[in-house]
């Protein structure tokens, strides 16, 4: 123990969670540049020969902070609910609540080797965009940043899908009818302000907009919502779901029985 916190143990099942995508390493690679690929073909070839700018922004271009989100949404739930759901599912997470960690701790580790799953995700879909589109980032440290916190955010909302799951079709319930149909009518390839009235309100409802927009920003020093509501959601999604997790752990919700 050092500081206050167990750094063997969080490094520990760090190092355990990263290992695990080691061995998919040349499938998790792969798939994202794959189907970056095609939807540059799609998306940027088919679509974008007859849109060419959206707000003064090449479509090519535009497309790719939403493909990145979008990206990395998926990726950081899935991981992160991977993660904690598996030692449920062989019974091991009973090991892991009796051991001399916390749990602060277990979160750390479980969401940050999620979160640099994530990451590294989003930055192999960042260098394949540039083989297809010239991209120039307005606002790389903030990209970062947002980037840093979509990740852990994300991590964190899959770390209590994992908990709450009971099988392994409730672990992929949410991201593909809720979360993936809310990406796509999030203005992840197309603006906001494209749409009419009253679609144009009903989709400010959507709090992907407000992720996507901050993301696009960052590229472009523009997005369909102001900066500041994309941080201002993007924080209140990240105070919430660790006010949930810890829930979670006092009260033992499905971790004890």
């Amino acid at each position: 123990m050092s500081g206050g916190f167990n750094h063997r143990a969080i490094w520990s099942i760090y190092k355990f969670e990263l290992h695990r995508f080691s061995r998919t390493l040349l499938t998790g690679l792969l798939v994202p540049v794959i189907t970056t690929s095609l939807y540059f073909v799609v998306f940027g070839g088919a679509i974008g020969s007859r849109m060419t700018q959206i707000d003064g922004v090449p479509y090519a271009a535009f497309i790719v902070p939403g493909l990145i989100m979008m990206s990395m949404f998926t990726e950081s739930i899935f991981n992160a609910s991977f993660g904690i759901y598996m030692p449920k599912f062989a019974g091991t997470i009973y090991e892991l609540l009796s051991a001399p960690v916390s749990a602060t701790e277990t979160v750390i580790a479980y969401v940050g080797a999620a979160a640099t799953k994530s990451l590294i995700v989003g930055i192999i879909i960042f260098v394949t965009a540039h083989l297809f589109v010239d991209i120039h980032v307005a606002h790389p440290f903030a990209m970062a940043g947002f980037m840093l916190l979509i990740a852990v955010s994300f991590c964190l909302f899959g770390f209590i899908l994992g908990i709450w799951a009971q099988s392994f079709e409730q672990l992929q319930v949410i991201p593909l009818l809720l979360i993936m149909p809310m990406t796509f009518l999030g203005g992840a390839f197309y603006s906001v302000h494209m749409l009419a009235e009253p679609w144009r309100t009903v989709t400010l409802f959507n709090p992907i907009v407000y992720l996507v927009s901050g993301f696009r920003w960052t590229f472009f020093g523009r997005g369909d919502v102001g900066i500041e509501f994309s941080l201002l959601f993007v924080s209140a999604m990240l105070l919430v779901c660790l006010a949930i997790i810890g829930w979670m752990f006092r009260t033992g919700y499905r971790l004890k029985k």
